[in-house]
C-alpha cells in the first residue's frame, strides 16, 4: 500500500497523488545526509551578523541584522566585537537602533499594515537591525586606526561589562551615573587624573534639564574622594547639602541604586556680612567681608560697565590715581611702597590696603569741590585717614576734568556698592583662602541676598584670584614635601552673568584674568567647572579652556552646532539625542571616557533647597 492511502483523495480535476518513486528519492536524500542540520557555533554565540551596504553606507558604519530573540543584547551604546570573515577584528559601538524590522517584507507593506492595526494571525516574524560606528581594528590587544572594513555576513559579539569599562574608560571613585543601553555600567572618573578635574568641566543644559542635582551629586562625590569644593551659589539651591535628602520621588530610585539619603559632610556656610543666608540654621555658616583690595582696578572698572563711557573711565582712573597718592602719604608702610614699586600686578590684583570706601571718597570730594562757587567746599569725608588731613587732601584733589554731573554719575555707582557696607566691613573677616582648599571640604558662597549681580562678579572676581594664589603656595608646598597636592575645582553657577560673550569686548581684563587661572590651575589642580542654562552667552575663548562636557538637554540648534565645534568624537545620533533627553539624562564627554557617553545622572542623597 502507498503512503498516500492513508491521505484524503483530492477533488477531482484538481490535484495528482505524488509519485511514489519521488517519495523513495527523498527518503534516500535524507538517509544519506547524516545526522540533522546544525548551525555553526558563531551562530549560537553572535548576536548578528554585518548585512551588505546600501547606496547610503559611510566609510565608518556597517549595519547588522540581529535575530529577534537577541535584539535586547546589542542596545543603544553597546560595545561590539565584529570579526570579519577575512580574519580581521573590529571594535564598534551601537549608535542607532536597534529598531524592528518585518521578515521578508517591507515595513510599509500592505500586510504588514494591516495586520498590525487588526490583529490577527498573520502577524509576520521580524528581525533587530543596528548601525555600529567602526572604531578601530583590534592588533595584537590594542585598537588600531581602522583601514578596512567588516565583510559581510561577519558575526556580531557583544563586549562583556568588563571589556566595556576597560574599552571606554568607566572605571573611577567619582560616580556620575549609570551608562544608557547597559544595566550595570556606572560612568565614573578618578578624582586624581589630571585629564578631568584641573581640564575645567561645563555643565550645559535648559532650566529644569538637572544641572542642579549634577552640581550637588558631584559635590558630593567629590567631597568622599577628599577634594576640596568650592561652590558659587547665586540661588542658594546648595545650602542644604549639609542634610539628607527628602524627596520623596527619589526614594523609589534611591532603592533601585541601593543607597540611602545622606547629607554632606564638612560643608560650610559663607554669607555675604550685612546679607541674609539662604538657610540660617546651616551649622557652620558665618559672613564674611570681602577685600575691595584684590580686585583688579581694570576689573572693576570693566564690572561697573565704565568702558563705554571714556568719561567715566577717566574719572574712575583719575580717582583711583588720587586715592594711591593719599595711600602712600598717610597709609602706607614701606614694605607696601615697595610692594607697589616692583611686584604689584594691577591686572591681577588691587592696591594694598586701599578700601572702596576711599575712592568713593575721593570721587565725592571731587564732585563737591567742582560743585562749589570757589572750590573751598570742605568734604565730608568717611575715611578715617583722609578726615584727619582735611584740608592737605582737598589739595590732592585733581579738578582738570570738570562737568560735576559725570562726577556725580561714578559718585553714584560706587555709592550703589558702597552703601551696602559688604566690602571691608570691620565686623566681619575676609574668606580665609586656606581653608577653603582644605581636602575634603565644601565650601559654598551663599550669594543668593545680593541683589546685585554686578557685586556677585566682585565677588567671584576677588575670589578666584585669593582661590588661585592659595593653591599655588599649596601646590608649591606639597611638591617640596614630596606629596600629593590636594584638588580643588570652583563651580561657578550662572556663568554667563560672570562670563558674557556680549561684554567680553568690553570686560578683557576679566576674561584674561579667568583664563591665566585656567590655564595655570591645570599644573596646580585647580579646576573650573561653569555651570549655566544660557551657553550660548558664553564666549568662545572660555569654552576653549573647557575640556570635558555634561550636557543636559538643549534645544535650541543654534547652540548645538556651536558646540560640534568644541566637543569632539561625539557621534551624530546622540546630537540627535541632545533636544529630546529626559530631566536627568546628559551626554557626558570626559576626557577619560573613550568616547561619548548617554547617561542616566544619579540624583543627589544630599537636600536641595529648591528641588522639595
Amino acid at each position: 500500500m502507498s503512503d498516500q492511502s492513508s491521505l484524503p483523495a483530492p477533488p477531482a480535476g484538481l490535484a495528482k497523488p505524488f509519485p511514489d518513486a519521488a517519495l523513495s528519492r527523498i527518503r534516500e536524500d535524507i538517509q544519506n545526509a547524516g545526522e540533522p542540520f546544525q548551525p555553526p557555533d558563531e551562530m549560537e554565540r553572535a548576536a548578528g551578523f554585518v548585512m551588505f551596504d546600501t547606496p547610503a553606507a559611510s566609510d565608518d558604519t556597517v549595519l547588522a541584522l540581529v535575530p529577534r530573540t537577541k535584539i535586547g543584547a546589542l542596545p543603544s551604546q553597546a560595545v561590539v566585537r565584529i570579526e570579519s570573515r577575512d580574519g580581521r577584528v573590529y571594535t564598534g559601538v551601537v549608535v542607532r537602533g536597534p529598531f524592528a524590522l518585518p521578515d521578508g517584507l517591507k515595513p510599509d507593506a500592505p500586510p504588514v499594515v494591516a495586520t498590525a492595526l487588526r490583529g490577527g494571525f498573520f502577524m509576520p516574524d521580524y528581525h533587530g537591525l543596528v548601525e555600529i560606528e567602526i572604531v578601530g581594528e583590534e592588533k595584537g590587544g590594542t585598537l588600531s586606526p581602522h583601514r578596512f572594513r567588516p565583510l559581510p555576513n561577519s558575526p556580531v559579539f557583544p563586549l562583556s561589562e568588563e571589556e566595556v569599562r576597560a574599552f571606554l574608560g568607566t572605571r573611577g571613585d567619582v560616580r556620575l551615573g549609570r551608562a544608557f543601553g547597559h544595566e550595570n555600567l556606572e560612568v565614573a572618573f578618578p578624582s586624581r587624573s589630571k585629564d578631568v578635574l584641573p581640564r575645567h568641566t561645563a555643565i550645559l543644559g535648559t532650566t529644569g534639564a538637572g544641572k542642579s542635582t549634577t552640581v550637588a551629586n558631584l559635590a558630593a562625590e567629590l567631597q568622599k574622594a577628599g577634594v576640596a569644593v568650592i561652590l558659587l551659589d547665586t540661588e542658594g539651591e546648595y545650602t542644604e547639602m549639609d542634610q539628607p535628602s527628602d524627596n520623596a520621588k527619589l526614594m523609589p530610585l534611591f532603592a533601585e541604586l541601593g543607597r540611602k539619603p545622606q547629607g554632606v559632610p564638612n560643608t560650610h556656610l559663607y554669607y555675604l556680612v550685612g546679607r541674609q543666608p539662604a538657610n540660617p540654621s546651616h551649622p557652620a555658616a558665618s559672613a564674611f567681608s570681602p577685600q575691595f583690595a584684590g580686585i583688579s582696578p581694570f576689573a572693576v572698572e570693566e564690572i561697573l560697565d565704565l568702558g563705554d563711557n571714556e568719561a567715566q573711565q577717566q574719572r574712575f582712573q583719575k580717582a583711583v590715581d588720587v586715592t594711591v597718592q593719599a595711600l602712600e602719604r598717610w597709609v602706607w608702610t614701606d614694605a607696601e611702597k615697595d610692594y607697589v614699586k616692583g611686584d604689584l600686578d594691577l591686572f591681577d590684583e588691587g592696591f594694598p590696603l586701599m578700601r572702596l570706601s576711599h575712592l568713593y571718597d575721593v570721587v565725592r570730594a571731587t564732585a563737591d569741590a567742582l560743585e562749589a562757587r570757589e572750590g573751598g567746599l570742605r568734604p565730608t569725608l568717611a575715611s578715617p585717614e583722609f578726615a584727619r588731613q582735611p584740608t592737605e587732601f582737598a589739595g590732592m584733589l585733581d579738578l582738570s576734568i570738570k562737568n560735576v554731573s559725570s562726577w556725580r554719575k561714578l559718585q553714584g555707582k560706587l555709592g550703589r556698592i558702597d552703601r551696602l557696607r559688604i566690602f571691608d566691613n570691620p565686623t566681619a573677616p575676609p574668606l580665609d583662602f586656606k581653608d577653603l582648599i582644605e581636602p575634603g571640604r565644601v565650601s559654598i558662597i551663599d550669594l543668593s541676598d545680593s541683589d546685585s549681580t554686578l557685586v556677585n562678579n566682585l565677588i567671584i572676581s576677588d575670589l578666584l584670584r585669593g582661590v588661585q594664589r592659595a593653591q599655588e603656595a599649596a601646590y608649591q608646598a606639597a611638591q617640596d614635601l614630596g606629596r600629593e597636592p590636594t584638588p580643588v575645582v570652583v563651580v561657578i553657577e550662572e556663568a554667563h552673568e560672570f562670563l558674557s560673550a556680549n561684554r567680553i569686548g568690553r570686560m578683557p581684563t576679566l576674561h584674561q584674568q579667568v583664563e591665566r587661572i585656567a590655564k595655570r590651575g591645570r599644573k596646580r589642580w585647580l579646576g573650573l567647572v561653569f555651570v549655566t542654562q544660557l551657553p550660548q552667552h558664553l564666549p568662545d575663548a572660555i569654552l576653549g579652556l573647557v575640556n570635558n562636557y555634561i550636557l543636559h538637554k538643549i534645544g535650541d540648534a543654534n547652540v548645538a552646532t556651536r558646540l560640534k565645534r568644541t566637543v569632539g568624537a561625539m557621534d551624530e545620533a546622540l546630537w540627535t539625542r541632545l533636544p529630546r533627553l529626559a530631566p536627568g539624562q546628559a551626554i557626558v564627554s570626559l576626557s577619560t571616557l573613550s568616547r561619548p557617553m548617554l547617561t542616566a545622572m544619579d540624583p543627589p542623597i544630599c537636600r536641595l533647597r529648591m528641588a522639595r
